[in-house]
């Protein structure tokens, strides 16, 4: 660690014992404050996602669930280790105190597919996430597309900002190359 690091870690660890509450996280309730004792687990957190989880059934997996946050996650919202049972958050969450709940709940379908599917190996954003998305009340799809050859209907989150066409009919009648003619319209908004 870099000594300008080593320094300000140092001074942060000082002012958090002078005086716990002054980042903003509230000791009692049982959150960490961002950037500190990353080992220790979010009691509220943890007990929301077992109750989530226990809701849907998964109670196996809730009761050895951890959630902690992880100052080293710098690009990610969130992570999941699904071995370790283990939901590791970005402190800089604190900053965007809404997301926090969609980021847990994000990652929770994660463990709720994985679990769901037992070995079997699963894509991370595939059905079986997206399913337990839904259950989980994170995952709503308010843009539907529709192809206009086969009418398969395709549903989105966000909007589609750029030429998209259905896969399925660009490798049968195109040789897998993007073709206007299979480009998805937009059908629904929520």
């Amino acid at each position: 660690m870099p000594l300008l690091r080593q320094l300000e870690f140092a001074f942060r660890t000082v002012a958090r014992i002078a005086d716990p509450g002054r980042f903003g996280a509230p000791q009692d309730a049982g959150v960490t404050a961002p950037g500190y004792n990353n080992a220790k687990p979010n009691l509220n957190l943890e007990e929301t996602a077992r109750e989530l989880l226990g809701s849907l059934g998964a109670t196996r997996i809730a009761n050895d669930l951890r959630v902690e946050w992880n100052s080293r996650l710098k690009t990610a919202a969130g992570r999941v280790d699904y071995h370790q049972k283990l939901i590791s958050l970005n402190p800089r969450l604190f900053e965007h105190s809404a997301e926090i709940d969609r980021t847990l709940r994000h990652e929770l379908a994660h463990i709720l597919a994985q679990f769901r599917a037992g070995r079997r190996r699963i894509s991370p954003h595939g059905t079986e996430w997206r399913q337990a998305c839904r259950e989980l009340g994170t995952y709503a799809a308010r843009f539907i597309y529709r192809c206009p050859n086969c009418r398969q209907e395709f549903q989105r989150v966000r909007r589609v900002r750029r030429a998209v066409a259905c896969l399925a009919c660009c490798r049968k009648h195109n040789g897998g190359d993007f073709d206007p003619r299979f480009r998805l319209r937009l059908i629904t908004t929520h």
